[in-house]
């Protein structure tokens, strides 16, 4: 067996639990453009490693470095590869879990890889198993004759059921695998989609801890990660980033693995806080509170998905409106998703909470948006909360809304601010705005406003069934 050590380097042990972290007090890599792709990055600097002994997780990587030239993105000098784009399928069907399949493709895709999202059903739209609607780029059917580098499973019920019914499905990752390629899964997939297939033989395997039972118990292991082989494993939602990029780093290298964590947020400072609360006052309601998450087309797309999942999970009443003509947008590394309404049709209803998600371009666009002006104009005039992650609080203070507020930003866009800043800090609550960092902190940021809705218990509650580290108290 050997260990995680380099891939848990790019994590820190405030930010998620994982084994043996060695840069705690790394700092945070500050992007110029938190949605943009990094692409060009493909296969830099692949890292060779050396096997060792771990009670966590299994981890065998070794590879040769490969001839490097270097090329200009965002201003930033990257070394990259002249090797082939690394191919990766993700399959999803009815009650796939949202967040999983989407932090999967979104990591993979920054990371540069060419990431096919194939449907196992009759149709290309899927609805998620808390909800949220995404379209496949193609049919499984078209994916039976293609080369995958990598196999990616998500979880989710009856979701990974339904992968595990798929013929062809099997077949392609069977024989993927029978050829010592790479391949993965999470959640329930390991247990319910890859236990009857066979392709856990002789393999150390974690899944969600709903599902531990299931598994041969000489082979299982409670870890978040467990690299076993070819096999990539882990736990839940709340493992999905550790995960994702986990396969990064198998398909290009150590220290793509380490700047797309960083780029993500995943890695947190030494002096970075969960959560800051300023002004406070109660939110509490004797009604299903009801939320408002206007999206667009380059809307950040784990924004939208994690912030809508885990919402739902707590029982809150969450629409999702497009701004555009359509209620399909396409997000800003390409997953395609369908609004529950349009913008028009949410103009006269009053919500508790609206929430804006990032992603620079779906944040102009939010910006353009003449109901959603109006809405936040009456949000603030009624009294009611609202709040933005990434690169939106941008938006709110274009209209006014964070005026003699503290908040918090993207790190790209905090000197555009010219309200009290909060820096080193997740989630930033001032009275009834709250706002976040974005992508890998939107989890703190839904769970924060279930503990202000609900309280300490039902957060913690949501937390546990994602598997996600949440304080006690």
């Amino acid at each position: 067996m050997a260990s995680m050590e380099s891939f848990s380097s790019i994590l820190s042990s405030t930010a998620l639990k994982f084994p043996s972290p060695k840069l705690s007090h790394m700092t945070i890599f500050t992007p110029r453009f938190p949605s943009s792709s990094i692409a060009s990055m493909a296969s830099s600097h692949l890292m060779a490693t050396t096997t060792k002994h771990s009670a966590q997780s299994t981890k065998t990587i070794s590879v040769i470095p490969p001839p490097t030239s270097t090329s200009q993105t965002d201003s930033t000098t990257i070394t990259t590869t002249s090797v082939p784009t690394k191919k990766v399928l993700v399959p999803i069907g009815y009650g796939t879990e949202e967040m999983e399949a989407v932090i999967i493709v979104d990591v993979l895709r920054r990371a540069g890889a060419d990431v096919t999202v194939a449907s196992v059903e009759p149709q290309l739209e899927v609805e998620g198993s808390g909800g949220t609607k995404l379209v496949a780029d193609t049919s499984i059917k078209n994916c039976s004759n293609q080369v995958f580098d990598l196999v990616a499973l998500p979880g989710g019920m009856p979701g990974s059921a339904r992968l595990r019914d798929c013929e062809i499905l099997k077949e392609i990752t069977s024989k993927h695998a029978g050829k010592n390629g790479l391949y993965g899964a999470i959640c329930a997939a390991p247990a319910v989609t890859l236990l009857p297939w066979g392709l856990l033989k002789r393999k150390q395997t974690t899944c969600h801890p709903a599902f531990m039972d299931k598994l041969p118990t000489f082979w299982a292991v409670k870890s978040n990660i467990q690299v076993s082989g070819g096999l990539t494993t882990s736990r839940g939602p709340g493992t999905s980033f550790e995960f994702a990029i986990c396969l990064v780093e198998q398909l290009f290298g150590e220290s793509v693995a380490r700047e797309v964590g960083e780029l993500l947020m995943v890695c947190a400072s030494e002096n970075e806080s969960r959560k800051e609360e300023f002004n406070t006052v109660d939110w509490s309601f004797n009604h299903n509170p009801r939320v408002l998450i206007p999206i667009a087309n380059g809307s950040e797309e784990i924004e939208v998905v994690t912030i809508a999942d885990i919402l739902r999970r707590a029982k809150v009443d969450v629409v999702v409106a497009s701004v555009e003509k359509s209620l399909k947008i396409k997000a800003s590394q390409g997953t395609r998703i369908v609004a529950d309404k349009l913008i028009r049709e949410t103009s006269e209803s009053i919500y508790d909470l609206i929430i804006l998600p990032g992603g620079i371009a779906g944040a102009e666009r939010l910006n353009k948006s003449r109901i959603l002006k109006k809405l936040l104009k009456e949000q603030k005039l009624g009294g009611r909360i609202y709040g933005a992650v990434c690169s939106s609080p941008q938006v709110l203070h274009k209209q006014g809304l964070l005026k003699d507020k503290k908040a918090t930003a993207h790190p790209s866009i905090l000197s555009s601010l010219t309200n009290e800043v909060i820096n080193d800090t997740k989630v930033v609550i001032d009275g009834k705005l709250i706002t976040s960092r974005g992508l890998a902190t939107v989890t703190e940021f839904a769970l924060a406003i279930i503990s202000k809705l609900f309280g300490h218990a039902r957060a913690r509650s949501v937390a546990e069934g994602l598997v996600y580290e949440y304080p006690r108290s």
